[in-house]
This record gives C-alpha cells, structure tokens and sequence, in this order.
C-alpha cells in the first residue's frame, strides 16, 4: 500500500509497544519520555522486557508496577523459564497478579550474557508451554508468546516453530508476537501456515525502527533474522550522520507497515528501544491518532 493509500484508508487497527526496564536513572527518564508520548495513541498493551536468564527481573516489576500505577496503559510482564525454579516463578507470577498485572508474555529465555545452549533449571520449568500452563494455573492471565518468521536460532526446521507455537495456544497462549524481520512475505508465510496447523490466536508481525542500524544487525545476528542487503546499503556510510539515519528508518519503517497492510495484517508490535518518534510516526501513518481527551 501507498502511503497515500495507508493515510486515506486506516480501517480497524491495533498496535503494542515493547520497552526495555532502564539501567540508569538517566534511561529511566528518557524511557518515561517514551512512555508518556506514546500513551495517547492507545495502544493494545505496552510490554517490558525481561533481560537474558532474568538478569532485569527487579528492574521489570518495578517499571511494570508503575505503568500499572501511573498510567491508563495496560502493561505486560515479560516472564522467562531460565534460571529459575518453579517455585519462585510461581511467586513471581503472583506478584504481578497482586500490583494488578493481567498480562504476561511468556518466553524461554536466553542463558546469562546470551552464551552457550539453553538449559532447563533442574526444578523449573522446562519448557514455553509448561510455562504457560503454570501460569494459567495461578490466575486468569492474558498470555501472548513469541514466533520467529525466519526460524528459531535452536529450532530444526520452520515446520518445529509452527508446531511449537501450536502446543503454546493449546496451553493456553492468547496472542503470538513476531521477532522483528524485514522479509515481510516469511512473516506472512508464518502466519499462513500457523492457521493451516489450526492456529487461531493472533500472530502479529514485530516492527523495529532501524535508526541504531548497527545495533540492530547485532540483536539479528543473535536472534537469528536476517539483514536485507538493501538495507545495509541504505545505511553504508551514514555511522556519524544521525539525521540522515533518521530519515532512512522512517521510510523503512514506512515502507514496512505498508507492505504489510497490503498482505492483511492489522495488528503490529513495535520494539520501541524506549524511543518514541519513529513509533508515533508509523501509528500517525497507520491512520492511529492521539485520544483527544488524555493528558
């Protein structure tokens, strides 16, 4: 779809966010910038991440407890298998329940400092779905999960990644969020084949803003998305011309809610990276306006 095309007719959409629990006080400041720009479009739910081997876990409550508090967003909890035993999972999940949290985004999780192949802690839970069924145990929680359009670092074949996300929903996951990948027919290949498999959750496509280009070639080198040679051209050159990257990534960004618009989608997740202009832009661009009537 053109951008005229996308402006013009917006019909029924739905967009989340995805920010990162700050490290600094200075991070926390800028993460609230982002936070409070981005509250009027509305979103579905804004999630918080959980860092490799729940390295962020303190960081992650206390960032979801105050959107809870200080906000009219509804936030998620990242919450992941490794690292823990099942009983202080289960205490983890509790808690959320108690500051008011409905809404967890259950992975496996990456070892600490991502290295080396994941292993199960030896009381907890081994796996995503027994995760989610623990979870489901505890409280009436909305579950969303994860998908990679390009297949799992871990996994053996695109067919395992179907048939997993399958086991996920019959243990009760509501939603599956995408990996962020700029191949828009393998995202839309995914969620093709998830509902030949019988999938009926949402599958919704990640969306990341590329202004960092050399930050997000290494989160793809890790996570196992591929890196377009066209969009390394766009960037060739461009480490020290900050405006110049920011105009790159808007059309990128442009480009890719529209593509896929035009392939059916109608719900996007973004990952912020706690910055909000790129976002807001694509949800202006979505047809998403600010409610008028929120401070």
């Amino acid at each position: 779809m053109s951008l005229e095309q996308l402006i013009a007719n917006p019909g029924p959409l739905k967009v989340s966010f995805e920010f990162s629990p700050p490290r600094t006080d200075e991070a926390e400041a800028n993460l609230w910038l982002a936070i409070r720009r981005l509250e009027p479009l509305a979103p579905s739910f804004v999630s918080v991440t959980y860092g490799a081997g729940g390295s962020t876990r303190e960081r992650t409550h206390h960032t979801v407890k105050r959107i809870v508090e200080e906000t009219s967003l509804r936030p998620a909890a990242h919450l992941t298998c490794v690292g823990h035993p099942r009983g202080e999972i289960d205490d983890i999940v509790r808690a959320y329940w108690d500051a008011g949290i409905r809404h967890i985004v259950a992975l496996r999780g990456d070892m600490p400092g991502m290295t080396g192949a994941y292993q199960a802690h030896p009381d907890g839970y081994a796996s995503t779905p027994e995760l989610i069924a623990g979870i489901r145990k505890i409280g009436d929680f909305e579950v969303s999960v994860s998908f990679y359009p390009e297949r799992h670092p871990d996994s053996p074949s695109h067919g395992h990644d179907i048939e997993l996300l399958k086991a996920k929903m019959d243990a009760g996951a509501t939603r599956a969020l995408g990996q962020f990948c700029f191949d828009n027919d393998l995202t839309a290949r995914f969620r093709d084949d998830a509902a030949k498999a019988g999938i009926t959750i949402p599958v919704v496509p990640g969306i990341i803003p590329t202004t960092n280009f050399n930050a997000v070639a290494r989160m793809a080198g890790k996570t196992g998305a591929s890196i377009p040679a066209w969009l390394a051209t766009a960037y060739d050159g461009l480490d020290d011309d900050v405006e110049t990257r920011r105009i790159v990534a808007a059309a990128v960004l442009a480009d890719q809610v529209g593509a896929l618009r035009a392939r059916g989608f109608d719900d996007f997740h973004f990952y912020t990276l706690n910055q909000a202009n790129l976002t807001y832009a694509a949800c202006r661009i979505l047809g998403i306006a600010p409610q008028k009537d929120m401070t």
